[in-house]
Parts: C-alpha cells; sequence; structure tokens
C-alpha cells in the first residue's frame, strides 16, 4: 500500500503525512490539509457486526498507511470511539431518522474527533520531546470536547478560547472547569475573533520558536476524519435496512461536520445528498445562490455552536469542487432563524416526542423545508449534534419540562470553574499563556 500524502489547500506542492498532518493542525501557509488522493471504501469489507471502532479503522487505514501511527490506528478507534452513534427512526412517513452523536462524555459530537486526535497526538510525542500546545477556539461545543479528551495527557497544554457571554451557561460550565493542563480564556469578541487569533499564532515563527503548536479545531485533518465514520457507519445501516442511500442534514457552522460527510461520500459510502443547515449567519448559503463569497462578522442565535460568519472548512470543500457548479451539485443549504428554532423545537417534542437542542433543531427545519417530492423521494437523516441538556435555559421553557441531564454532564457541573478573560489580540493571548506553563510532567 503506498504511503498516503496530504496537501495544503493553498498549495498543492506543501504536503505532509498523516501524523506530521495531525502535529502541525495548519499547513505553512495557512492552508488546511486535504488527501492528495481518495481510497475507495470497500463498502462490502463491512461487517455486519462491525463496531464503530472497528468501521473506523478499516475506513481510516488507507490514511494512515505508512505512517508512524499506522500499527497503532485499532487502538486509538477502540479509545476514540467507545460509545453508540444510534441511528433513530422517527415517526411519521418511516422515511426520516435522526443520528444521534451526543453520547459521548460532553454530548456533544467533537467528542469523537477530540478523542480521536487526543489519541494520535499521545502516541506521536517521543521522549523528550518539548511540550506541545493545543490552541482551540469554540463557539461552544468544540472546546469542551477538546478539554475533556486531552485533560491529564503528559507534556500537553490546552488553551480554550471563547467568544465572552456567546455561549450558552451549560456550554461554559464545560469550557472552565477543568484546570490542569487544560486554560480556558474568554475573548472580548466573537468566534471569528477566536479562530484568527488561532490562525495568526500559528502564522507567527515567534510563536512557533517558543512552543510546539498543534490546534483541536476542524481545521485540523485529525478531528474531521475521524467525523467521517460515523456518516460511513450510519449511510451503511440505512443501506442495508432499506435499500436506499442515506440523504443527511447537516447542523453547519464551521463546515466540519458537514465536509466529513461530504468526504465518506466521496470515498465511495452509500450517501445521496447532503443539506447544509445553517442559523441566520448565511455566509454558505448566500454564497451557495449568489456566488459570491462574503465572510462577514457572526451574529449571536440561540445555536450558538454555529455562530460562524467565515467557516474556515469552505477551503476543503472549494479544494474539492473548484467550480461553483460542482459545489451546488454537491451540497444545498437552508438558512433557520431563531423563532423558527423555538417553534421547531416545540414541534418535534409535540408531533415525535424528541428533546432537540437548537442546532438539530435547525436540521429539523430544514427538512420541513424541502420540497414534498423531494422529502417524499428520499430516506433522510437528521444529524443530531448535542444534547438538548447542553441547552436547556433554551430547551425547558418552549417544551414545558425539565430536561434531563447526562450522568457525564452532570459530573462536570460538579468541578469548580476558572477562566480569564482577554481581549482578541495575540499579545493578550501570548501574556495569558506565558503564566502559567504546562511542564513536561503536569
Amino acid at each position: 500500500m503506498s504511503v498516503m500524502q496530504f496537501r495544503s489547500t493553498r498549495d498543492a506542492q506543501l504536503t505532509a503525512g498523516f501524523g506530521e498532518a495531525l502535529a502541525q493542525g495548519l499547513a505553512p501557509d495557512g492552508g488546511l490539509y486535504v488527501p492528495t488522493e481518495w481510497p475507495r471504501a470497500q463498502t462490502g469489507s463491512f461487517g455486519l457486526r462491525d463496531s464503530l471502532a472497528g468501521a473506523g479503522a478499516r475506513l481510516l487505514a488507507p490514511f494512515a498507511a505508512g505512517d508512524p501511527l499506522e500499527p497503532f490506528l485499532p487502538q486509538i478507534t477502540a479509545e476514540a470511539f467507545d460509545f453508540p452513534a444510534p441511528v433513530v427512526a422517527l415517526g411519521g412517513s418511516g422515511r426520516l431518522a435522526v443520528l444521534e452523536l451526543f453520547h459521548g462524555p460532553t454530548a456533544a459530537f467533537k467528542d469523537f474527533g477530540a478523542r480521536f486526535l487526543a489519541a494520535c497526538l499521545s502516541r506521536l510525542r517521543g521522549p523528550g520531546a518539548r511540550p506541545l500546545t493545543i490552541l482551540v477556539a469554540t463557539s461552544g461545543d468544540t472546546g469542551g470536547a477538546v478539554a475533556a479528551a486531552f485533560h491529564g495527557l503528559p507534556g500537553i497544554e490546552v488553551a480554550v478560547l471563547f467568544p465572552k457571554g456567546l455561549v450558552s451557561p451549560t456550554q461554559e460550565r464545560q469550557l472552565t472547569c477543568w484546570g490542569g493542563n487544560v486554560r480556558s480564556f474568554s475573548v472580548r469578541g466573537t468566534f471569528d475573533d477566536c479562530q484568527q487569533l488561532v490562525k495568526q499564532a500559528f502564522l507567527e515563527r515567534r510563536w512557533q520558536e517558543e512552543r510546539a503548536l498543534s490546534s483541536a479545531n476542524s481545521i485540523n485533518l485529525g478531528r474531521l476524519l475521524p467525523q467521517a465514520v460515523y456518516y460511513a457507519a450510519a449511510s451503511l445501516a440505512v443501506f442495508r435496512r432499506h435499500g436506499e442511500r442515506a440523504s443527511f442534514i447537516v447542523p453547519s457552522g464551521n463546515l466540519g461536520n458537514a465536509v466529513a460527510c461530504i468526504w465518506a461520500r466521496r470515498l465511495g459510502l452509500p450517501i445521496a445528498e447532503v443539506v447544509l443547515a445553517h442559523n441566520a449567519n448565511r455566509t454558505v448559503p448566500d454564497f451557495l445562490d449568489t456566488g459570491d463569497w462574503t465572510p462577514r462578522a457572526s451574529v449571536a442565535t440561540l445555536a450558538s455552536a454555529m455562530d460562524v460568519g467565515n467557516p474556515s472548512n469552505m477551503e476543503r470543500l472549494r479544494a474539492l469542487y473548484p467550480e461553483l457548479s460542482e459545489i451546488r451539485s454537491a451540497v444545498s443549504a437552508y438558512t433557520v432563524d431563531d423563532e423558527a428554532i423555538r417553534a421547531r423545537i416545540r414541534a418535534g417534542y409535540r408531533d415525535l416526542g424528541q428533546i432537540w437542542c437548537p442546532h438539530t433543531a435547525t436540521a429539523a427545519e430544514a427538512y420541513a423545508r424541502l420540497p414534498a417530492e423531494r422529502r417524499d423521494g428520499g430516506r433522510w437523516v437528521l444529524v443530531a449534534t448535542a444534547h438538548p441538556a447542553k441547552f436547556r435555559e433554551i430547551v425547558a421553557p418552549l417544551i414545558g419540562r425539565d430536561v434531563a441531564v447526562p450522568e457525564s454532564l452532570a459530573k462536570l457541573f460538579a468541578r469548580p470553574s476558572q477562566c480569564t478573560q482577554i481581549d482578541a489580540d495575540l499579545a493578550s493571548l501570548r501574556d495569558a499563556l506565558r503564566d502559567g506553563r504546562v511542564s513536561e510532567g503536569s
């Protein structure tokens, strides 16, 4: 088997192997890593009784081929995918289901990628390696998942940047309850400001000289690739049960989860349509409508994890589909405002007995807006990205009852909270990080 390489979205001559791309996070030119070639998944090799971890090892094996991480891949996927991602049928026509991605330790889909990345990076560290700093910008769920995955790992420090006042109280608790090798920074700005800080840090030579850096956002290949695993498993389950390809409606912000679904389809999994469900941050839907790529300041919404005005993973989508007509053929998009999100949360509980977080409700509303012939002729899967308890302040009043808190979240709420406020500039972040460096043995 040939050695897989990954190239920058900005310069095809800049390449790296699997482990190297994960460790770097971002390509040296600021681009995102994408495969130089696309292996074809042998769907017949996936057994009916394959676990999610087993399916992950099979699907990702070609990407790790020839890499130092290759022999560890089965162990890595076993550590990362040790909780379920069930496809649950919904009522009505029988042609609608929901893919529940919130059964991990922080009750969000980002647990899959964060745990995979942590398992990889911990194995890439050799004796005497200098401490590694993981920079992660979060609009809600990413930071909690990354903090949980990396907490307590020797020689690795994590800096979680989130926009002050723009995440739910429950999310903020998850971001700030760790201590030890995880530090949380409340940034006076938006998510896009946080994301820009991370990107700027990678491009500054002084930062690279001061510390070994990596990222755990979906700009990191090691966050995005494992997310293709649950789309592979879900699409195969639907195909074996019904003999039809599944179409997915994906709540979308920075586009990492959506691109993972598109990559799974590119690998040959039985996936039909991919519909992007956006909140009032409509940069992507407007681009598909007009052809003009116009990033803008993010707008705060109920679906805060999707409050992204300049989605990084559009670079990966455009690398796969260079022409606008190709992108329009590959995906469609809807934008849903807060009032429609509220109405869909109420309707989901009233009509289906489902309690949805605002992001999942955004996907459900996009499904409701599909033309009837398109909706009735497909086999549709809503992607449920977070447990509603993470947004109980929003959800409970709408459905008129309390939202049960999973045990994993309840444990986090019992921990003390600690956080540092900083301005949205590199100097502030650098000063804050210097105040409390993590040692090799921490």
